[in-house]
């Protein structure tokens, strides 16, 4: 890439704030807490589906709670043309973006780690979360970021075919291994055939952690993750930057809004095709807890999809008015991102002793988690809105 045809295009997208906020918000909010509401409704297929929702999936397929840290990830890659286009259009050499690419990926990184940290009595080092893995990735995507289109579409391919064949070449648990010593349970529903080098806390990045994570100070030593999330999932959420940095370069061609909407959701709906196909085939499950590679083109479909619609509706047509709550939230998602964790039961607390502990009830008591959730995701936005007027911003 060019340094001259980076100054000369154009240096930020408002549909990808608008993006970028509908993304964190869904965060941000828990789900409404919608699954605990819908326990009191399991004849309701409506609050099921909702809740199904608002929830990770076990292990295979996939919900659009599923999809937030997929879009996340992939807004990354997106913005990178853009940003590299902001700095060199003020003058900042490759090697002063380079220094801030690494920083910034040692900051994500380890805000990740003081996040999941906070109320424990140690430091908890693990890398799972949106944050640490795009920070694991983050200086790999700078570099290829200076290369061609076709070098990061075959850096791409590459990398998941090699991720693909390290899970497949690892061998499987000896007849009579007690899944209980990883943390799955007796009722768990194991991927069969050739899909069960997929399986949950028995796959190869489940064998990296017990060593990686061991390396680190602990309260005690690490066995599994409940959740059966992976630190090796950075290198294929790697590749979902990818898939991010030649949708953002592609924006930045000079065609027109609609035929660049149009791809985008081509591209999306043949990925969706794809990733799902090489599940219903056997031969690589779509699991977001470990991010296959199969999971890893699925979820860009989506997220191509996503993109073309915002895209279409706020810089294409001009549709703007109604983005405005989304784009106060994407153009401060850091910040939105550590309040959530960081505040968000101080304002609940607060609420209860100002204005008396059944406030949250007052549409009844089984939706009181949701009615709470909803007041601290409104006080939140609001914090952001009064930043936003500043022209406050976060940025790492």
């Amino acid at each position: 890439m060019q340094e001259s045809k980076l100054q000369s295009l154009p240096s930020r997208l408002l549909s990808l704030d608008a993006y970028r906020g509908f993304a964190m918000l869904l965060m941000a909010s828990d789900g409404l807490e919608i699954p605990r509401v819908a326990q009191a409704f399991p004849d309701s297929r409506l609050w099921q589906f909702l809740a199904y929702q608002t929830e990770h999936v076990d292990w295979v397929g996939c919900s659009v709670w599923d999809l937030i840290q997929p879009s996340f990830t992939f807004m990354v890659g997106v913005a990178m043309p853009f940003s590299l286009a902001s700095r060199a259009a003020r003058g900042q050499s490759f090697g002063r973006m380079l220094y801030h690419a690494i920083v910034r990926s040692l900051l994500l990184t380890f805000l990740g780690v003081f996040l999941r940290s906070v109320g424990r009595s140690q430091t908890y080092f693990t890398f799972e979360d949106v944050l640490s893995q795009i920070g694991l990735g983050y200086t790999f995507l700078f570099l290829l970021a200076w290369t061609r289109p076709r070098t990061q579409a075959l850096a791409a391919i590459g990398i998941l075919v090699a991720y693909w064949a390290a899970f497949a070449l690892t061998p499987l648990p000896e007849s009579g291994f007690d899944y209980a010593t990883v943390g799955v349970p007796p009722d768990w529903q194991h991927l069969g055939g050739f899909a069960a080098h997929w399986d949950k806390n028995t796959n190869l990045a489940h064998y990296f952690d017990t060593w990686f994570l061991n390396l680190f100070p602990r309260e005690k030593p690490f066995a599994y993750n409940g959740g059966g999330y992976v630190t090796l999932s950075f290198i294929p959420s790697l590749v979902t930057m990818i898939f991010g940095l030649l949708a953002g370069g592609w924006l930045r061609q000079e065609h027109s809004g609609d035929a660049k909407a149009g791809r985008l959701a081509l591209i999306g709906v043949a990925a969706l095709g794809i990733g799902w196909g090489l599940g219903s085939i056997g031969l690589c499950p779509v699991v977001k807890r470990i991010w296959t590679p199969s999971w890893t083109i699925f979820s860009a479909g989506w997220t191509c999809l996503f993109l073309a619609f915002f895209y279409t509706a706020i810089d294409v047509r001009g549709w703007k008015r109604w983005a405005f709550p989304l784009i106060v939230v994407g153009m401060n998602s850091i910040t939105m991102y550590c309040m959530a964790h960081l505040i968000g039961g101080f304002i609940a607390r607060s609420i209860r002793i100002h204005f008396g502990q059944h406030v949250f009830e007052i549409v009844g008591e089984v939706y009181t988690p949701m009615i709470e959730r909803a007041a601290v995701l409104f006080i939140l936005w609001c914090i952001l809105l009064w930043l936003y007027r500043r022209k406050i911003f976060l940025r790492l």
